[in-house]
């Protein structure tokens, strides 16, 4: 039903016109019947064809019901076929040397709505799109508390930008590391000792709310069952992105959303998390968790400079890049409708765009607090990534 009043909302600005229309077209339809009946009547020896035309066999309601079910269903069908064709005049230029009328058009479409699954870094990167779009929801990580991101939400003045928890109680999410440690998913990045790990498995501890139990909220199925779009980061991949995945209530609504999904691949891998990862990798847990590969992968293809990725070696942290020679299964895709470099990876369409920028960042000595020093690091750019997934939308 939304589907069909958003398409009917393309024929708003035709209001007007439309309904000028329809009385024009009324008031020629009593002419005719008008003239026809006075032909008929007044003009001898018409051909038998005539009698079956007029429906001269039936009697006069059901005639009239006949013609009115008739012209009802094909007003209908004419109106629907419209809507999936206007389109509505933006501006108007004056006139050329040539005494032509330059006119712009774009395609009636309604704002999209769009959900998103990832921390609170990710979601301030992204809240701008809310200026753009209908509805941006935002999902918090089922392990967090929804407070920190209302908060977030009204210090820094968003727009359309709502937050929902997928579950009533947060869930504890637990993680174990390749080498067999067992942490708070929160826990693993503040773990110096672990920090050339990866997450081996993602789950729920037994004490906590049996997985395939655990309800989903009425927000949060309803943000998933309306969204155009699922986007999920970008976040830390385990601790943001795939907890509440171990949700079966949450897995089922997104498997059964018909909204494109989308994946903002990490731009960093993260000590204990995904040390070692490539993309490939990202999507292979996206599959293993939540039961899809996304549609699209977006991942940087900005070369990072030397200082950067010299401060990332420090701390076990390596760029995420798409490396062709790693995997057979990735093949060209010469449909390349956004301009960008377009891969199968995993099953999912892969591009490769500039995605992030470099800033300056203070940070304090834990000997000495007081002390500060600016390093360069690299984070998304939310100007570029709302562009991104708005150009991504509107072509597919």
């Amino acid at each position: 039903m939304r589907a069909i009043t958003r398409r009917l909302a393309a024929l708003t600005a035709l209001r007007g016109p439309l309904l000028l229309t329809f009385v024009g077209v009324v008031l020629l339809s009593l002419g005719v019947a008008y003239l026809g009946i006075h032909l008929y009547r007044t003009v001898e020896g018409l051909p038998p064809w005539v009698y079956y035309l007029t429906a001269q066999f039936m009697p006069h309601t059901w005639r009239g019901v006949l013609l009115f079910a008739v012209g009802l269903g094909t007003l209908i069908a004419g109106i629907w076929s419209l809507s999936g064709v206007v389109v509505i005049p933006l501006n108007r230029e004056d006139t050329n040397p040539d005494g032509e009328l330059v006119l712009g058009y774009q395609r009636s479409q309604p704002k999209p709505r769009i959900t998103v699954l990832s921390g609170g870094a990710g979601m301030l990167v992204l809240a701008s799109l809310g200026e753009a779009i209908e509805r941006l929801t935002c999902v918090v990580p089922v392990q967090d508390p929804v407070e920190y991101y209302y908060r977030a939400s009204g210090l820094f003045n968003f727009q359309h930008v709502y937050y929902v928890v997928p579950t009533p109680t947060p869930l504890q999410v637990r993680a174990e590391l390749d080498d067999g440690t067992d942490l708070d998913i929160r826990q693993v990045a503040m773990s110096n000792s672990s920090a050339r790990q990866h997450v081996a498995r993602l789950y729920l501890p037994p004490a906590g709310v049996d997985p395939a139990a655990a309800q989903l909220t009425r927000l949060a199925n309803e943000a998933i069952r309306d969204a155009d779009a699922i986007v999920l980061g970008p976040g830390s991949l385990f601790e943001s992105i795939l907890p509440n995945f171990l949700i079966a209530s949450f897995r089922t609504a997104v498997l059964q959303s018909p909204a494109r999904k989308i994946y903002i691949c990490n731009l960093m891998t993260e000590p204990g998390r995904t040390t070692g990862f490539r993309v490939a990798d990202h999507i292979r847990a996206i599959k293993r968790y939540a039961g899809f590969t996304p549609d699209y992968v977006l991942v940087n293809a900005q070369r990072i400079e030397p200082e950067i990725t010299r401060l990332y070696e420090a701390a076990n942290q390596s760029p995420v890049y798409l490396d062709l020679d790693d995997y057979e299964e990735t093949a060209l895709n010469t449909d390349d409708p956004l301009g960008q470099r377009r891969l199968i990876v995993e099953g999912s369409v892969v591009i490769e765009a500039d995605l992030a920028a470099s800033v300056i960042q203070y940070t304090a000595s834990l000997a000495n607090p007081t002390e500060s020093r600016a390093v360069r690091v690299l984070r998304h750019d939310g100007q570029k990534l709302t562009a991104a997934i708005l150009e991504l939308i509107r072509r597919t």
